[in-house]
């Protein structure tokens, strides 16, 4: 009897060496959804009439209705080389950036990623996100160059002018590759169109081709134009099948697990790499304890909540208890799952080195370490971008309060790129998102999946609290008068800024034995004494224990942390989150009885004590800008100009090519609502943004007083309030 593609992949899953985790990923409408069908069309799992149209992984509603990925989809399928049979497993990534975090999530599931560029369009501000996205998590890249029809249909190039576009590509994507990829892979991943890591094609018309694939097969670029000239290309995916041409790519260029985890897991998580654990990850050992990660939550109607993730070491087995690192609890599997796009296999177990979905891990979420016996958990998983539009959230009946906050509780757990603030007293709920787009697809996914009725405020900016000065050493004292704790704030310094938010400094408690992040501290200027002392780096910002000889520290630290974290969270001003702001503990006095020094008394203590230095370290409100790229005609070059002016933005860069612009402007994000509609206005309809980065930026002098009664006004806040009255 014929062996079901089930029972194929659970035959090759158990070795690694015929496994590839890969990912697609690209800036918006490049290709990849229509791309992904065209891979699972050489597995079997499409037809080859819907292959490119039907967008098997594009199937919640949604996704459909807006013609975009929203949420990256998983399969596994078998590839045949040479006789040997191979297992892929695929996900599907987003390419808004609204959507990002998807991205960021998949990319510690995988191994290798295909970047797909539109030919006519080359390299966009989200193809170098996706770049930079995959080398954070050292997921090793190879390209794809899509849409090659339109350079022969609508730009008519030549054989030689068509060569030269894809070097100008390939170039680009290599020139990007050297200057974000760490130090080890800089020159080994760049793509090469000699070795056969750069192919390209159309995934529309189904055909792709790299050069071992032409050498092999005796077909020219020539043959290509011939075929579309004399309307036959059609032949063309009969002659060179994408999904041939691209998944030999793959298995050649791709690592397998057991080569990827030697690399990868030294640098995304920080345990103890001689260890028992430490040695069965490296080695994505089947035989060693469980680590798995989870990279996403769905939540199914049926089955519940499905954990997806990677399995990096050990063999799950359904029925056997795993240990939560982070929620502290140990929980049931309940199911085991591999996927295809919208269905499930189900599966009895699945040893290290694959993609699967667990049933029965209530409460996980996505960047969760389950293993057989608590261990160091894995990196915090970090987004590029952070959350800086916010709605406030209600229930139009308030009947249906408990199951809003249920609902928002379940969509944070689905999409831990967005920020949900739960008021379960007031009943007002503020969700914070990348944009406005992801904010409306949320909303929509409420009302229609979720079936429950809400009201949406206007969107509302999240700014950001920070200091510009030294402060002097402020005390600040227990309720019962029995502790001081003395605390200067200054600015941080910004390479430490920045090496943070690249994720080369891990955000999280410090503890003595993490002596990589204190010789990055120390490489970045730092005295080794004051590096070994620092605490907490939390959200771009730096906590240091500066004491000397205080007895009890020890004991009262973790609170003082707590309480580091609650203003940083917090700030005076606005209760804004802080960002780039050092805080010393410099002094403390301790009563010796330990019930005199409980959280209910330290807690105040730090937190006025931090308010009142940053009060007096001129404390400012920054507001977050984005760096956009324009595309528009060039004869609208005065109206963009002037869009970008009256929205208190500055242009950067522009340049023209023949009749087309391309301009680079930093725009507050107080003042993009509504950009698309106003831009599109502005242009006949033919002008596009597309966002490049995010900086934070001091609000101007003249809005500062102005947003802070806003804000303030807002949450309740006492406008006059005095900081020292705080608290």
């Amino acid at each position: 009897m014929a062996e079901t593609l089930a029972e194929k992949i659970s035959r090759i899953m158990r070795t690694p060496k015929f496994i590839r985790n890969i990912c697609t990923s690209a800036h918006i409408d490049h290709g990849k959804t229509t791309f992904s069908d065209n891979i699972m069309l050489g597995a079997g799992m499409v037809s080859e009439e819907l292959a490119g149209s039907q967008l098997v992984l594009d199937f919640r509603e949604d996704e459909k209705e807006r013609g975009i990925t929203i949420d990256s989809a998983n399969v596994s399928m078998v590839h045949e080389v040479e006789g040997e049979e191979f297992l892929i497993n695929l996900i599907d990534t987003p390419g808004h950036v609204d959507f990002g975090g998807d991205v960021t999530r998949a990319m510690r599931a995988i191994d290798g990623t295909i970047i797909l560029v539109d030919a006519v369009e080359g390299v966009m501000p989200q193809t170098e996100t996706v770049i930079k996205q995959a080398l954070r998590e050292r997921v090793k890249p190879c390209l794809f160059i899509n849409k090659v029809d339109r350079l022969i249909r609508e730009v008519k190039l030549t054989p030689e002018k068509m060569q030269e576009r894809f070097m100008k590509v390939i170039e680009d994507v290599n020139k990007f590759i050297s200057s974000v990829a760490p130090e080890e892979f800089k020159d080994v991943w760049r793509v090469n169109v000699q070795d056969g890591s750069v192919a390209f094609g159309s995934a529309f018309h189904k055909w792709g081709l790299s050069v071992p694939y032409m050498q092999k097969n005796e077909i020219t670029f020539k043959d290509v134009i011939d075929a579309y000239e004399g309307d036959n290309y059609q032949e063309l995916a009969k002659k060179a099948p994408l999904h041939q041409v691209v998944l030999n790519m793959v298995i050649k260029h791709h690592p397998n697990p057991v080569e990827s985890q030697k690399y990868r897991i030294p640098k995304i998580w920080r345990g103890e790499l001689e260890s028992n654990e430490g040695k069965s990850l490296v080695n994505c050992d089947p035989n060693g304890p469980v680590a798995f990660v989870v990279t996403k939550i769905v939540i199914d109607k049926h089955a519940g909540e499905i954990a997806a993730g990677r399995l990096f070491s050990g063999t799950l087995k359904q029925g056997e208890e795993i240990y939560m690192n982070l929620a502290k609890r140990r929980l049931r599997i309940q199911q085991i799952n591999l996927y295809k796009g919208p269905t499930r296999i189900n599966v009895d177990n699945v040893p290290a080195g694959n993609i699967v979905g667990i049933v029965g891990l209530k409460d996980a979420f996505a960047g969760e370490t389950a293993s057989t016996e608590e261990i160091e958990p894995f990196e915090a998983i970090k987004h590029i971008f952070e959350p800086v539009v916010t709605k406030s959230l209600e229930a139009k009946k308030p009947s249906d309060l408990p199951k809003l906050v249920e609902v928002l509780k379940q969509v944070n757990k689905e999409d831990p790129s967005i920020s949900v603030q739960i008021n379960e007293d007031t009943g007002e709920n503020l969700v914070s998102g990348m944009g406005e787009l992801h904010l409306e697809v949320i909303e929509n996914r409420i009302r229609t999946e979720k079936d429950l009725d809400i009201m949406t405020g206007n969107p509302i900016v999240v700014y950001r609290e920070t200091v510009t000065g030294k402060s002097p050493e402020v005390e600040g004292k227990s309720p019962n008068k029995h502790n001081k704790f003395y605390i200067t704030v200054e600015p941080l310094e910004q390479e430490v800024y920045e090496a943070i938010k690249s994720g080369d400094i891990p955000e999280g408690k410090l503890k003595k034995k993490d002596q990589d992040v204190t010789d990055k501290f120390v490489k970045l200027g730092y005295d080794t004494k004051v590096a070994r002392k620092i605490s907490d780096v939390f959200k771009g910002n730096v906590l240091i224990d500066a004491t000397r000889g205080i007895v009890h520290i020890g004991e009262i630290i973790e609170m003082v942390i707590d309480g580091f974290e609650q203003v940083m969270s917090e700030g005076p001003l606005a209760r804004e989150p802080g960002f780039n702001i050092k805080v010393s503990l410099t002094d403390t006095k301790l009563h010796e009885d330990a019930i005199h020094r409980g959280p209910a008394q330290v807690l105040p203590a730090v937190r006025d004590a931090i308010r009142g230095a940053m009060n007096k370290a001129s404390c400012l409100i920054y507001e977050p800008m984005q760096i956009v790229q324009i595309e528009s005609p060039a004869e609208y070059l005065g109206e963009i100009s002037k869009l970008v002016q009256n929205k208190r933005g500055q242009l950067l860069d522009m340049n023209q090519e023949g009749e087309h612009i391309s301009a680079q402007a930093k725009l507050p994000v107080a003042e993009m609502f509504g950009l698309s509609n106003d831009l599109r206005s502005s242009t006949g309809g033919r002008g596009n943004f597309y966002v490049v980065d995010q900086v934070f930026e001091k609000l101007p002098h003249d809005l500062q007083d102005k947003i802070i009664k806003q804000i303030r006004e807002r949450k309740g806040l006492k406008v006059t309030e005095e900081v020292e009255e705080e608290s």
